[in-house]
């Protein structure tokens, strides 16, 4: 089946099977491997991307349900050879250890930082909720997405 997709800003046409999903699309098609296969069912959030701004778990979306969205991956987030606020955060915060839910972790709080700009402690909790991580014990991400609306509030005032 052909579909067409925007990957980062990238026109994509692939020919695929209806099987295929969108994960191994973005990782094997687009060549794009910052988006992780953890678990393949929908728990770990590794693969979570945005597909036309919503944060959506890629291992459960079929690539032909993508037909025509436009995708960001974590790879699209830095903008300019700079980082986005959130992948700022996560650097100065110390948000990751081995790194692994970090590309889903980051995508969800763009997400939410989209939608809820001044974010509580509990709607980052919330926000970040269907990404597990089993390093950090999740307080360094909350402070990272802090620190990442603190940033964009202030760059926007």
């Amino acid at each position: 089946m052909k579909i067409t997709l925007t990957i980062n800003g990238k026109k994509y046409e692939e020919d695929v099977e209806p099987r295929l999903l969108l994960v191994h699309l973005i990782r094997e098609r687009a060549g794009l491997t910052g988006t992780h296969i953890g678990c393949e069912s929908s728990i770990c959030g590794a693969c979570t991307v945005l597909v036309d701004g919503k944060s959506v778990k890629s291992c459960t979306l079929l690539a032909v349900q993508a037909n025509g969205a436009d995708l960001t991956t974590v790879e699209g987030l830095s903008t300019n050879g700079g980082l986005h606020p959130v992948q700022e955060g996560f650097w100065e915060k110390h948000g990751l250890q081995c790194g692994f839910c970090t590309p889903g972790m980051l995508m969800s709080a763009c997400e939410l930082l989209k939608h809820q700009p001044d974010p509580t402690e509990e709607q980052i909790r919330q926000g970040i909720e269907g990404n597990l991580c089993r390093c950090t014990g999740y307080q360094n991400i909350v402070d990272a997405v802090r620190y990442a609306a603190d940033k964009i509030n202030s760059q926007s005032a």
